[in-house]
C-alpha cells in the first residue's frame, strides 16, 4: 500500500520533505500540497516534476479524501491550528518543530490527542534519527561510560540574518537540544540560567551572540550549550558526554582528510541541511512506515511539550539572569511507551 500524504506549506523545508517522499523514500507519496502562495506551490511542484493537487487552504489537505497522512510544513504560527484539524479528522501529522508557539499550545495539542485515544502526532525533531546520536545514545544506554554527570554541548552556525533575534537561539536554535539531550539522559530539566559572555562584532543591534545556557536535570546532570550562531567557521554540533567511568563524544560527520600545503586539513560544513540530511531521510521513513503499521514510535506531541516548557524557561532566563525553574509536569501514562 502506497500511503497517500498531503504537505501544508511549501517553503524551503516543505520542498524537501516532498522531495524526499516521492524520489528517495518507500511507501509513500504526495498527492496534494497547500500554500498561502498558490502559485508558489504550483511552481515547486514543477520544478520537482511532482503531480498533486494544490490548495491554499491546508484543511482542505487535511479534509481531502485522497489524504491518508498530513506533513505540516507551513508557518510556525499555524502548527497548532493544523496538527490540532489534523488530529480531529483522525489522520497522522508529522508536524515540523515548533509543535506549537507556546507550551499552552503544545498541551491543547497532547490533550485532544489523549482526548481522541491513539497517537497520531510526530514532532519534527530530526536528531535522534542522526547515525551519530544513536551511536552515543547507544554508548550511554549500555552503561559503557558509567551514570552521566555532565554534558558539554556547542550549536554553531556560520552566520544569520539581520532578522534573527536573541529569543530565537532558543525557538529556532537550541530547541533541537532541548528534545536530543532529554533523548540522551531519558531526564527532564529542572532548572536553567542564561549567560551571555562578550558579543561578537559579526552580530548585530537585536541579537546577543554567543550565549550558553546551563541546565540542572532532575537528575542531578549538568548540561552546558554553547549557542554561537555567526561562528564564522562553519555548521557545527558538538556533544561531549561525561560518566562517572569515562567520556563519549558525538562523531564528527564523515570528511576527507587531506595533506596539501603544508597543512594538514578536514573540511568543514557550512550548512545544516546537509548535517542532517540522512537523519531527515530515516526520520520521515519512520514516520511512513509506523503510519502504515499504525503505530507512532517517534518524537511525540509530549516530547513537543516538554521541549516548549524547557524553551519558555530559557526565554525567562535569558531576561533575567537568574536560574529558573523549568516546571514540567508528570509524563501522562498515554505516553509511557
Amino acid at each position: 500500500m502506497t500511503l497517500k500524504l498531503g504537505v501544508i506549506g511549501t517553503g524551503a523545508i516543505g520542498q524537501e520533505h516532498i522531495r524526499r517522499c516521492n524520489n528517495v523514500l518507500q511507501g509513500a507519496k504526495v498527492v496534494a500540497v497547500s500554500d498561502i502562495n498558490v502559485e508558489g506551490a504550483r511552481a515547486a511542484l514543477q520544478r520537482l516534476n511532482i503531480s498533486a493537487e494544490v490548495y491554499q487552504d491546508g484543511h482542505e489537505v487535511i479534509a481531502s479524501p485522497e489524504v491518508d497522512a498530513i506533513l505540516v510544513t507551513s508557518w510556525d504560527p499555524t502548527h497548532e491550528e493544523f496538527t490540532l484539524a489534523a488530529i480531529a479528522a483522525g489522520k497522522p501529522v508529522f508536524c515540523e518543530k515548533p509543535l506549537a508557539m507556546s507550551a499552552e499550545g503544545c498541551r491543547r495539542i497532547v490533550d485532544a490527542e489523549i482526548q481522541h485515544g491513539k497517537r497520531l502526532v510526530q514532532v519534527g525533531f530530526m536528531r535522534p534519527y542522526d547515525a551519530g546520536y544513536r551511536a552515543l545514545k547507544k554508548v550511554i544506554t549500555a552503561g559503557e561510560i558509567g551514570e552521566p554527570l555532565m554534558l558539554h554541548c556547542a550549536h554553531r552556525n556560520q552566520s544569520v540574518g539581520e532578522n534573527y533575534t536573541t529569543d530565537m537561539a532558543i525557538t529556532n536554535t537550541l530547541i533541537h537540544e532541548l528534545d536530543v539531550l532529554r533523548w540522551l539522559t531519558e531526564d527532564d530539566y529542572k532548572s536553567v540560567q542564561v549567560v551571555f559572555p562578550r558579543t561578537t562584532s559579526k552580530s548585530h543591534a537585536q541579537l546577543k551572540d554567543p550565549q550558553i545556557v546551563l541546565f540542572e536535570t532532575q537528575k542531578g546532570i549538568r548540561i552546558d550549550v554553547e549557542i554561537f550562531v555567526n561562528c564564522a567557521y562553519g555548521y557545527d554540533i558538538q556533544c561531549e558526554v561525561v560518566g562517572e567511568e569515562g567520556i563519549a563524544r558525538l562523531p564528527e560527520p564523515s570528511a576527507i582528510q587531506t595533506r596539501k600545503n603544508a597543512c594538514l586539513g578536514t573540511p568543514l560544513l557550512t550548512d545544516w541541511k546537509d548535517r542532517f540530511i540522512d537523519a531527515y531521510d530515516v526520520e520521515l521513513q519512520a514516520f511512513i512506515n509506523d503510519v502504515k503499521a499504525g503505530e507512532l514510535t517517534g518524537p511525540s506531541a509530549w516530547d513537543g511539550f516538554a521541549a516548549s516548557v524547557a524553551a519558555d524557561a530559557c526565554l525567562k532566563a535569558q531576561n533575567s539572569g537568574a536560574i529558573e525553574p523549568v516546571e514540567m509536569p508528570p509524563r501522562p501514562a498515554f505516553y509511557s511507551n
